[in-house]
């Protein structure tokens, strides 16, 4: 059971981070940041057991993997973004969570866009003409 052990480190930080918060905030607030990276850490192993299950499937369904490679980074660019947005939301900052949160979408609608023209060509394609 992975997620008995990623609360019960979730809440030994926030106890941790409660207490030591009012004598030095600034140490509280690595705490957190660490905690998250930690779990992030633990997770690694899961997230790869799922990339390899994507490109099987697209493998299987003859799915380019240009396309699966451009999804996975969009899933990443858009965890990543998040837990960049949190963890600033954490120190205070929500002006500058915010514009990483824009970053991060406009990175995804980035890398979308090849595959957003692929489907739209082939739609005109299936049209009569």
């Amino acid at each position: 059971m992975d997620i008995i052990q990623i609360v019960g480190l979730g809440i030994v930080a926030t106890v941790l981070s409660l207490v030591v918060k009012e004598q030095k905030p600034m140490f509280a607030f690595v705490l957190a940041t660490v905690t998250g990276v930690i779990i992030f850490l633990f997770l690694i192993g899961k997230i790869s057991d799922v990339i390899r299950v994507l490109e099987g499937i697209a493998m299987q369904a003859n799915v380019n993997i240009v396309y699966l490679d451009t999804i996975l980074k969009i899933i990443g660019i858009a965890y990543i973004a998040e837990f960049g947005a949190q963890v600033t939301r954490d120190a205070g900052q929500g002006a500058i969570a915010s514009k990483i949160e824009l970053a991060g979408k406009i990175l995804i609608l980035v890398l979308a866009i090849p595959i957003l023209s692929v489907i739209v060509e082939t739609i005109v394609q299936l049209l009569p003409s």
